[in-house]
């Protein structure tokens, strides 16, 4: 594919991704993100890609620095809460941590966080322990240099879709201005549920209206529930006004290299026409491959399309 026909793909689908959105787009999570200016946008590794690996015990959490530079040649990390889970206030074990990642010249951008409680619970006093469990993460963030903690939007009861969104942004707003004190962000991935219906989550964005509150779209995470998606590409476009990190999914891979499920040339298409030129981080699930090439196609495919785009 020449890079004229690239160029005018990419302006079909930043007029198809604006469209969506419904309203222009502000340019303020470039730097939050902490990508690089020199190029559409840099390329992170979430350690979740590896979660076989580390739950097996052939890799440990101190470890994760060290992979990610030496076998993918990549420069910046996205933590999982799970893999240290009992480590959030060992402040000589985060140490540890942050001068392995510094040793090895890689930014440490976020840790994502779950097993903490619904910050959308129904009962305020479950919804304010959750709060109160995931500071320990902030705390943790900030302490390593991330610029966020990514969380989950889950909700509990039979509330209506606006009541819904209410509680969880109840719940995020207190977390955000605790984040706030500390310079940190709070960002939420579609993560199943009602989290994976953009609409609702970037409703839930707007009742927030915090600065350091937004979202981390993931491509594939759009299962709603009950055997029914959301379609990535639309809920992508709903979410990107609110990014401040974006997880590029995959699972398969054809023999030419695309992703099977995800359009990366659309995909991207649709994160740029956000304006979005940060990190994008490789999350590989699949299972026709093992971890360690998936990683790889998935750092080819999306220095690929930025290659295209450029």
């Amino acid at each position: 594919m020449n890079n004229q026909i690239n160029r005018r793909e990419f302006v079909k689908q930043a007029s198809i991704a604006v469209g969506a959105m419904g309203a222009t787009v502000s340019l303020g999570c470039q730097s939050l993100a902490g990508g690089s200016s020199n190029s559409l946008y840099a390329i992170s590794l979430a350690q979740w890609s590896l979660n076989r690996q580390f739950f097996g015990g052939k890799l440990n959490a101190l470890d994760f620095a060290k992979v990610t530079k030496e076998e993918f040649d990549l420069d910046a990390i996205e933590y999982v809460n799970q893999f240290f889970k009992d480590k959030a206030n060992d402040e000589a074990y985060l140490g540890q941590l942050k001068s392995r990642a510094a040793d090895h010249g890689v930014k440490s951008l976020l840790i994502m966080v779950d097993g903490e409680g619904s910050l959308g619970h129904g009962g305020t006093a479950e919804r304010n322990k959750a709060v109160l469990n995931h500071h320990k993460w902030a705390d943790a963030a900030k302490f390593l240099g991330c610029h966020s903690i990514r969380v989950n939007a889950a909700t509990t009861g039979n509330g209506s879709f606006e009541e819904k969104q209410k509680l969880a942004a109840d719940g995020l707003r207190s977390l955000s201005e605790y984040g706030a004190k500390l310079g940190l962000n709070v960002i939420v991935e579609n993560h199943g549920g009602l989290s994976s219906n953009g609409a609702w989550l970037a409703g839930v964005m707007k009742i927030v209206n915090l600065p350091n509150c937004g979202t981390l779209p993931d491509f594939g995470n759009f299962n709603v529930g009950d055997g029914k998606w959301y379609d990535r590409y639309q809920g992508v476009a709903e979410l990107m006004p609110f990014a401040k990190a974006v997880s590029a999914k995959s699972h398969e891979f054809d023999e030419k290299g695309d992703e099977v499920r995800t359009d990366y040339r659309r995909m991207m298409s649709i994160v740029l026409a956000a304006g979005y030129h940060g990190y994008v981080g490789i999350e590989y699930e699949g299972s026709k491959v093992d971890a360690y090439t998936g990683i790889k196609k998935t750092k080819q495919l999306l220095e690929t399309v930025r290659d295209e785009l450029s």
